[in-house]
């Protein structure tokens, strides 16, 4: 049984990106029952359960053998673990999802969880982790064995979102393309410089020295509280001064005294705004993007470029581009300005985590995109950043490989990060704590 790719779908075949779920777990954990419940959520989602094959039109999603399909992996690991589960790839033929058990302690484990960004966003990801748990707490106890896949029809697929858009008039479509190609032409980007060694030989053995890692900024629930007053009282979105703080500092390692040109991509969520909306439990893509320019100088205010970041935002959602944008996404290989921001920062916004089950303690809920092709080559590319909240602190992920950006680098330009996130709440004072 196969379900072809849209367009948009087949985009996300060659950029071979993935949504990094993981938890740290302390307490007794049932790995036969957690087994249990990862086979009954590919039985659900016959994507989890796919891979992709070529096709004479693209791509198409495939269902896999039983034998092949994905099972809840167990091992024993240590302080490496992450790390490892994170550089483990779901390449072009394999299976589509990946979830992995870690003991790496007497009464500790490592849950992980990998989602070929074909079938996946942040939020059905996010649902996806926590569906999982809430399966968990059904089985404890039950005894029930795997669960079987259910028989697959054209109707078991989730349909492309590409396909749920409100109607539109090509002509439209074309106008706003050629809009966006002619401003992305007149106000190119500026990209931030790799600082590693460009000379490397580009042998295997180098190849095996890189790999992706995450330097990773958390704020405490007290300065979260205080980071949301200062938006408030600001009038501005967190967003905003999370997208501001990157591009400051990204301007701050760039020569030059005058203004630079820097592009910050903000994906936009399209279930909420689609008629009907799209639960988040569907696992497809259901992402597209918006792009906006702007001169930041040495010495830009901040919270001022937080502002106008927001505004322009809001009033293209306002103007539902977002929905052309993901008409045009298919034509972005040949224009591929149309997607090139200084920054990427996504935002999932205040996120529910799990509800994990007595006697489990979960912590460290986390949420990292990543790739499996990255181009040390080209000197320079955007800084990605994952913005999510869990357990009411904000935490900004920042993925990069380390044959681009070295660790020492990307320390740097989190704490710089860190730093303007702070300075924003000084003058705010924390909200009053809920009672309800």
């Amino acid at each position: 049984m196969r379900r072809a790719l849209c367009p948009v779908e087949n985009l996300y075949v060659g950029q071979r990106s993935r949504a990094f779920l993981s938890c740290v777990l302390r307490g007794d954990v049932d790995a036969p029952t957690l087994a249990r419940a990862f086979d009954a959520l590919t039985a659900e989602h016959p994507t989890l359960r796919s891979r992709i094959v070529p096709v004479a039109a693209g791509h198409a999603l495939e269902l896999l053998p039983e034998d092949e399909r994905p099972r809840l992996i167990l091992r024993d690991g240590g302080e490496e673990s992450y790390g490892e589960e994170l550089n483990v790839p779901l390449p072009v033929g394999g299976p589509l999802s990946r979830a992995s058990l870690v003991t790496t302690g007497p009464r500790t484990r490592l849950l992980t969880m990998t989602i070929d960004h074909t079938v996946t966003d942040g939020h059905s990801a996010i649902t996806l982790l926590n569906a999982l748990w809430d399966r968990y707490r059904d089985l404890v106890g039950t005894g029930s064995a795997q669960t079987p896949a259910a028989p697959v029809t054209e109707e078991s697929w989730p349909r492309p979102v590409s396909e749920l858009l409100p109607p539109a008039d090509a002509e439209d479509t074309e106008k706003y393309l050629r809009r966006r190609i002619e401003e992305t032409s007149a106000h190119p980007v500026e990209l931030l410089a790799y600082d590693t060694p460009r000379d490397e030989p580009a042998d295997a053995a180098a190849a095996a020295r890189h790999r992706v890692e995450v330097r990773r900024l958390v704020l405490g629930a007290e300065e979260t509280t205080r980071l949301r007053a200062a938006a408030r009282d600001a009038g501005v979105s967190v967003h905003g001064l999370v997208a501001a703080a990157l591009m400051t500092a990204v301007r701050a390692r760039l020569d030059g005294t005058g203004p630079r040109i820097l592009g910050c991509m903000s994906p936009v969520d399209l279930r909420s705004r689609l008629s009907p909306p799209l639960a988040p439990s569907v696992m497809v893509a259901s992402v597209t993007s918006h792009l906006q320019s702007v001169p930041v100088a040495e010495d830009a205010d901040p919270l001022a470029l937080a502002r106008e970041l927001g505004t322009r935002l809001r009033a293209s959602v306002e103007r539902g581009d977002h929905f052309h944008e993901m008409r045009i996404m298919p034509r972005v290989p040949a224009h591929p300005a149309l997607q090139t921001g200084s920054v990427i920062v996504t935002n999932m916004g205040a996120t529910a985590g799990p509800r994990f089950p007595e006697g489990v303690e979960g912590t460290d809920v986390r949420l990292v995109p990543a790739r499996e092709t990255y181009f040390p080559r080209a000197g320079r590319s955007p800084v990605m950043a994952c913005v999510v909240s869990f357990d009411h602190r904000l935490a900004v992920e920042l993925p990069h490989h380390t044959a681009c950006f070295s660790p020492a680098f990307m320390r740097a330009f989190r704490d710089d990060v860190r730093s303007a996130l702070l300075a924003f709440t000084q003058d705010a004072a924390p909200a009053p704590a809920s009672t309800g």
